[in-house]
């Protein structure tokens, strides 16, 4: 289910800086704040085979039960 979010006290220059970003790509205002949140939280996400196997090795990861008790532990803390 979608989500409005709002941001208060914007200092101005920020604002008008983030309105000629929208302009210079062809959106609102609106839709250019989506498409940096959208792009700021891809980043966080591996984006290939390799990202992943990095991200296993960074983990210490050996097993398939090792990767699924850490996937068990990230679903448990939410």
């Amino acid at each position: 289910m979608p989500v409005n979010l709002s941001i208060k006290n914007a200092p101005d220059q920020v604002v008008q800086r983030l309105r000629l970003r929208a302009e210079r790509h062809h959106r609102s205002l609106q839709g250019e704040l989506m498409a940096i949140i959208e792009a700021a939280v891809q980043e966080d996400l591996p984006s290939g085979p390799a990202d992943i196997l990095a991200e296993v090795r960074r983990l210490g990861l050996h097993t398939p039960s090792e990767a699924a008790a850490v996937v068990r532990a990230d679903r448990d803390g939410r």
